[in-house]
């Protein structure tokens, strides 16, 4: 018998070495670097089949002192590794035989690729959910409720979205939806899923530490981008980590730089990317920006993490987008009057002390977005009446209040409906309502005010972008809005730009962001090109002005 580095035992289901060799335990801190550095001599680990594959590996080359019956076990776990990713490959072949489940409202049924993305996070028991958008990630988030070990479920979304949810849960399954009605716990009735806004989930907080749910599901995930930094994102964790299956739905998860998809999985799979210092070291070349993308979005892949589909793939394609790129004439003398403060902004942003550049870089940001938005709003109305005279129904998109009112104004005659972040959810049903059937063919929406929306692409299949946001996953939504199931005609975007103002700045940033997230999640598309060089929207928008 060879030398022995340590022993190995099962101990109330958890696997402790004891008596490891000092530079044996130097080796495997390297190969679990979550022991602590002055952890010595006995070390503890879960019996998760993950574990046991490396801890088998480990001993093979280290061997320890070992049970014939502890090592059936250990060696039960690994094969169940192997076995387990073998099932997750499956699942994924066009040929997988999906599991039924009854539940389904009559004339219901759930399509194969969502039964795939069902049986996996079932199976998993993390994913995130990164389809298209229109290929109904809402309806899967539904079928896999139909599942009774997630019930009770707690399913979290936009706060005008919660209604919405409710509506298609229950035309959909049998299932019984409650709607939290208020941002403090109260005495819940008996029901299957229960519904909360993320502006409600702080005050939930103390209740979601006992552990009360079975599954959650956080609809457009990308509003825990930020992390552990807001209250939200601190309840989002502790209801995370009291679930036992976790669903994240979102076509755009990375909004604007790579490092955000750690802070999202963190509330999927908290343990896959490492801690967030590991992964700034291992993935990362600056505190934002992920070296390899393309690496990462195979990685996320290979571990079953993150599945994402799209149309072509599951037999939908529809029209390929016609995309317009229009150059408007802006209102000079309103950019004018701003030219002195915008010199004084961008001198103090690059020259001042660490605290004046940061809040000047700031206030320039601001001020030049909205001047220029307000500069071309008025071209942008008659580029729009051009449209609406020939009956075209369309989609106008903007951000600042200051642009809606000139809108409102100038197409004053064509009664638009407004779904902006000033209505209540009552006055946007009601603009929905206005627009689909027919009372107006003017629909203006705010850059981020249409994640989930659903039945304008019943009505209209043409897009005017009046202002431009920082982020491409946010036209990307709104684009998803009109390009999903239901819509017949090909679709017209045009974004409606300035060369003057913070419009020439803004396009140049959102291609260096574009090349971020689409590495990410689409890592094999050789069409998408690295970006040129390292723009910084600050310094970029003080290279303009000055």
């Amino acid at each position: 018998m060879g030398t022995m580095y340590g022993k190995i035992e099962l101990v109330s289901g958890r696997w402790k070495l004891s008596g490891v060799h000092p530079h044996v335990s130097i080796r495997l801190k390297q190969l679990f670097p979550r022991i602590a550095m002055k952890q010595v001599g006995t070390f503890w680990f879960s019996n998760r089949s993950n574990i046991c594959v490396d801890l088998a590996w480990f001993i093979q080359r280290y061997p320890m002192e070992i049970s014939s019956e502890d090592r059936a076990k250990l060696l039960r776990g690994h094969d169940k590794f192997f076995e387990t990713k073998a099932y997750l490959e499956q699942i994924l072949t066009p040929d997988y035989d999906p599991i039924l489940r009854p539940g389904l409202k009559p004339g219901q049924k759930i399509r194969h690729y969502q039964s795939q993305a069902i049986d996996l996070c079932l199976e998993r028991r993390s994913l995130l959910l990164g389809d298209d958008l229109g290929l109904g990630k809402t309806y899967t988030a539904a079928g896999m409720l139909l599942e009774p070990d997630t019930h009770p479920a707690a399913v979290v979304v936009q706060a005008h979205l919660q209604n919405q949810w409710k509506e298609k849960i229950e035309s959909f399954t049998e299932l019984i939806v409650h709607k939290i009605e208020r941002t403090r716990p109260y005495s819940l009735p008996d029901a299957d899923v229960y519904l909360f806004k993320y502006s409600q989930l702080a005050g939930w907080k103390n209740f979601f530490a006992d552990g009360h749910f079975q599954c959650v599901i956080y609809d457009e995930i990308q509003e825990l981008r930020t992390g552990l930094t807001s209250n939200k994102g601190e309840a989002a964790k502790i209801l995370s980590d009291g679930a036992e299956f976790r669903l994240g739905l979102s076509a755009t998860p990375i909004y604007n730089y790579g490092t955000e998809i750690w802070n999202v999985l963190q509330f999927l799979d908290p343990n896959l990317l490492g801690t967030y210092s590991e992964f700034i070291r291992e993935w990362c070349h600056s505190d934002r920006k992920v070296h390899d993308p393309v690496v990462l979005g195979s990685f996320l892949r290979e571990q079953n993490v993150m599945l994402r589909r799209t149309k072509s793939e599951v037999g939908q394609q529809l029209p390929p987008i016609n995309q317009i790129v229009k150059v408007v004439e802006p209102d000079l003398l309103k950019l004018k009057t701003i030219k002195a403060q915008a010199k004084q902004l961008a001198l103090r942003a690059s020259q001042g002390t660490y605290l004046e550049r940061g809040s000047a870089a700031r206030e320039l940001e601001l001020l030049m977005r909205q001047t220029t938005g307000v500069a071309k709003a008025a071209g942008i109305a008659q580029y729009a009446k051009r449209l609406l005279e020939a009956g075209v129904p369309l989609l106008l998109v903007g951000w600042h209040r200051d642009v809606y009112e000139i809108w409102l104004k100038e197409l004053t005659n064509y009664c638009p409906a407004m779904y902006t972040g000033s209505e209540s959810d009552i006055q946007k049903t009601e603009s929905v309502r206005r627009f689909v059937q027919g009372e107006t063919n003017v629909f203006i929406l705010s850059l981020r005010s249409g994640a989930g929306l659903d039945g304008l692409q019943y009505r209209c299949s043409t897009i005017l972008f009046g202002e431009l946001d920082w982020s491409p996953k946010v036209h990307e939504q709104i684009i998803g809005r009109l390009n999903r199931e239901g819509q017949k005609e090909k679709i017209t975007v045009v974004y409606l730009n300035s060369e003057e103002g913070s419009d020439p700045v803004m396009l140049d940033v959102l291609g260096v962001k574009q090349s971020q997230s689409d590495k990410i999640i689409y890592p094999h598309d050789l069409s998408i090109t690295k970006p040129i060089q390292n723009l910084n929207k600050t310094q970029s928008l003080i290279n303009q002005v000055l």
